[in-house]
């Protein structure tokens, strides 16, 4: 037992007194900074478990992760390990919140702030209850792979006064986390979120071009192509964390089309605005964060970087 969860079993969990708070936040932000370290090894937990917590006050459950807080603004920047473990805490606060699908867009409501510069999640709700918060986390994270980490339920105090805003961008991983799991999947798993997908980027399309040709309507065949591939690379969060299989960069496509998806898909890796991500039999790209600038421009305007050589 960590000294975290040793304190929170003799304090009263996550009914501990006021008194109790300062002693708690100490504990637990030592135990988000042995988890950071963790987090940066090429197994992490395996001495001892990597620690998030979760609390409930005014009106919402808040999770503190040992993930950097930067992650709200700049999701490029963060390990896929580390990814992942904030993808689960996502889809156990969605579970324990009880949200229900979302309707649309605006009903995504995950915010995100910081604490000692470690990243705070968190949803609204009602009520906690504090027994089905290990539980819950376990179900999510229970699958990724060279991770060992369990999350704690404790008094809202603990995580109070944290100023918590919207993550940046409609296509945030945080975001995509919040649908895939309000869609009974499990954002910390790539495959459910594949098979969800479809569903998820419609749901969060923003409206409007700004007056620019829409990348759908780009007269020229390889860029329109490239264009649309990059704007749901992003639009589903796939720079790092969230990747994809290649075959499915022709999702959405029909006729001639697919087969040049296919070749625009080699030419953007060639150019290096895709990275590629070995895996079992498949091949997995994602968005090339040292190539963002790039990749937003091409979205927007069409612009192509100059080394691109389309088909």
């Amino acid at each position: 037992m960590s000294e975290l969860a040793s304190a929170l079993a003799d304090a009263g969990g996550a009914g501990a007194p006021a008194a109790a708070t300062a002693h708690l936040r100490s504990l637990l932000l030592a135990a988000l900074r042995h988890g950071r370290a963790e987090l940066a090894l090429k197994r992490s937990g395996y001495d001892a478990p990597v620690e998030v917590a979760i609390g409930h006050d005014g009106g919402r459950l808040l999770a503190a992760t040992p993930a950097a807080a930067a992650l709200r603004a700049d999701p490029e920047q963060a390990a896929e390990r580390e990814w992942l473990l904030v993808a689960a805490v996502v889809g156990a606060l969605a579970d324990l919140a009880d949200l229900g699908p979302p309707a649309d867009s605006r009903a995504i409501a995950v915010t995100a702030g910081e604490l000692d510069g470690f990243l705070v999640v968190a949803l609204p709700a009602g009520e906690l209850d504090a027994e089905l918060v290990p539980l819950a986390f376990d179900e999510h994270a229970s699958g990724i792979d060279r991770l060992r980490a369990t999350a704690h339920a404790v008094p809202g105090a603990v995580l109070a006064d944290v100023a918590l805003r919207e993550p940046i961008g409609a296509g945030h991983p945080l975001r995509i986390a919040e649908a895939v799991a309000r869609l009974d999947g499990c954002p910390a798993d790539p495959r459910s979120v594949e098979d969800r997908e479809e569903l998820v980027y419609a749901l969060l399309q923003p409206d409007g071009d700004g007056g620019r040709v829409a990348p759908h309507e780009d007269p020229d065949p390889a860029r329109r192509v490239a264009r649309r591939i990059l704007q749901r690379l992003n639009g589903m969060g796939k720079w790092g964390g969230y990747h994809t299989d290649f075959a499915h960069l022709a999702r959405g496509f029909a006729g001639n089309e697919r087969q040049l998806a296919q070749s625009v898909g080699e030419a953007l890796l060639a150019d290096g605005l895709l990275a590629e991500k070995p895996s079992v039999g498949q091949r997995h790209v994602f968005l090339n964060p040292r190539r963002a600038a790039d990749i937003h421009r091409m979205i927007e305007t069409g612009a192509a970087p100059p080394g691109l050589k389309l088909p």
